[in-house]
């Protein structure tokens, strides 16, 4: 999954306006952006395996600390834990730390039965759509663009600026997804490793964009 964790994030504004969308991001966007840092680390595993899904030809051998059900709970709740701590708000804590959740909740839909349950020897599962590429692209296109219909109606450009990063955001990661998808098997992991840390770029530009933008109240 990747377009529907953003696309989640998006619709996430609506239910908390005040939270920056930087920060919605983030969250739904956590465990893949700890699991990059992780493989460069030799702490988890990918082999790369063209055709073990129709879609990604990846295979995910080990990673519990970031992926596996229990641990993507623990970072749920420290996440939500500080900021609760920060912002003193309950409900955009719970939406914080139930974003979290949300992106290991989406990969149970598309990845073979690879997702642990817990760290670790246990249980995988996974109902593997990335099987089918009509699925695929139905699921994670029509998640993203409701979330994107949600937050830009629900939110109006500041300055020019806000629309121009709302669109020319959309426009790059719609871009990345598609070449991803269609485009040839990344070479070894650790180009894997550093694709994965390029997400950091979309939390900054979401921030920056949400900050030219008002959300109505």
């Amino acid at each position: 999954m990747f377009l529907g964790h953003y696309g989640l994030a998006l619709a996430a504004k609506k239910a908390s306006p005040k939270t920056s969308l930087g920060i919605l991001v983030f969250a739904s966007l956590l465990i893949d952006l700890i699991w990059p840092i992780l493989l460069l680390l030799g702490k988890e595993e990918v082999v790369i395996k063209p055709g073990i899904t129709l879609v990604v030809p990846l295979e995910f051998t080990n990673y519990p600390i970031s992926h596996s059900l229990l641990a993507v709970g623990i970072w749920a709740l420290l996440l939500g834990v500080i900021y609760f701590i920060w912002r003193r708000s309950t409900g955009a804590a719970l939406l914080v730390g139930g974003l979290v959740l949300s992106h290991w909740l989406l990969d149970v839909l598309v990845h073979r039965p690879d997702l642990p349950l817990l760290p670790s020897d246990s249980a995988h599962i996974g109902f593997g759509l990335w099987d089918s590429m009509a699925a695929t692209l139905i699921l994670e296109f029509g998640i993203f663009f409701i979330g994107l219909f949600i937050y830009w109606n629900s939110t109006h450009s500041r300055f020019r600026m806000g629309s121009i990063l709302l669109w020319g955001t959309t426009l790059l990661l719609v871009g990345i997804y598609l070449a991803s998808v269609f485009g040839p098997p990344p070479p070894d992991t650790k180009t894997i490793a550093v694709a994965g840390l390029a997400q950091w770029l979309f939390v900054g530009l979401y921030y920056w964009m949400d900050r030219k933008r008002r959300a109505y109240v």
